[in-house]
């Protein structure tokens, strides 16, 4: 799923290409695409776009009269621009086409499930609507940082993807920010000492402010291409049984329905393997407890 780092830069590039510009027309590929019927589709056809925003892990496109296309790419979408109207995206994964006069935005989503998705709505009291109410990081204090982490007693993992807590952080991010935080996936929010709350804080904006650097650099004046959750470059998250970049100890991973928690037992757990719901239970005894174990 694309999370703060690559939708910022999903964004900047869509500034230099579509802001001002006039949006021509909207091509649905796909019929369950388009989440809302009210305001029509064709009433945003014609409009300049006035600004481009993320609203958590959505992206705003804002148009002339107070009207907000909302794309939510969710795991598998991604977006595609071709400054040749002509091109078209492949038809196997197109979900639709916005045409503008500088050029065609294409949204696609790998895979057979639909779940990304396009919302029209107007109004500001519609488009905050969908607001699901997390903090930014980058403006956040570390004070308010604590109140909206302790809010609740979850795992860090949780809180840290949870969307009504902390805006445009997932499944890929969380695991290198709590490795930078060298804390362990499920310790629970409540029970962090003043100085984790700290780490965590620290390193939550300088993971997120580091990626932003590298995905732009990477992009350069092009249009990103590669945004994926597994990068090469990542400390732990995607890495399993690679070595952690910090002490050299294998990646381990907790399994749970269509994510993983990717982790570093030395440097986040005190040495201790944490259970895998399904793994750990088949072979019971035969789990390893800790790292040394497995050596």
């Amino acid at each position: 799923m694309p999370e703060l780092p690559d939708l910022t830069v999903y964004l900047e590039s869509l500034q230099s290409r579509i802001a001002n510009r006039r949006l021509l027309r909207v091509v649905p590929l796909n019929p369950f695409f388009l989440r809302t019927a009210v305001p029509p589709l064709a009433s945003a056809e014609g409009r300049k776009v006035q600004g481009l925003r993320r609203l958590g892990k959505r992206i705003v496109i804002e148009l002339e009269g107070e009207l907000y296309l909302v794309v939510h790419l969710m795991i598998a979408g991604r977006l595609r621009w071709y400054d040749n109207r002509d091109d078209k995206p492949p038809k196997k994964i197109a979900l639709a086409l916005l045409e503008f006069e500088s050029g065609s935005l294409a949204v696609t989503e790998a895979g057979t499930k639909r779940r990304a998705s396009l919302h029209l709505v107007q109004g500001k009291a519609a488009l905050e609507a969908m607001d699901p109410g997390g903090i930014e990081i980058f403006a956040s204090t570390l004070e308010k940082f604590r109140e909206v982490l302790v809010s609740e007693n979850h795992t860090l993992k949780r809180a840290l993807t949870d969307p009504h807590l902390f805006a445009g952080v997932g499944n890929a991010y969380s695991d290198e920010i709590l490795h930078r935080a060298k804390l362990s996936p499920i310790a629970m929010t409540k029970s962090l000492s003043e100085a984790e709350v700290e780490r965590l804080y620290a390193a939550t904006r300088e993971v997120l402010r580091e990626w932003v650097e590298r995905l732009r650099a990477q992009a350069g004046a092009g249009f990103p291409e590669k945004v994926t959750a597994f990068r090469e470059e990542m400390a732990v998250h995607g890495r399993y049984g690679k070595p952690c970049p910090v002490c050299g100890a294998p990646v381990q991973r907790i399994v749970y329905a269509e994510n993983e928690t990717n982790y570093c037992a030395r440097c986040q757990t005190g040495g201790r393997i944490l259970a895998d719901r399904a793994l750990s239970r088949l072979l019971k005894k035969s789990w390893p407890r800790s790292i040394d174990e497995l050596g």
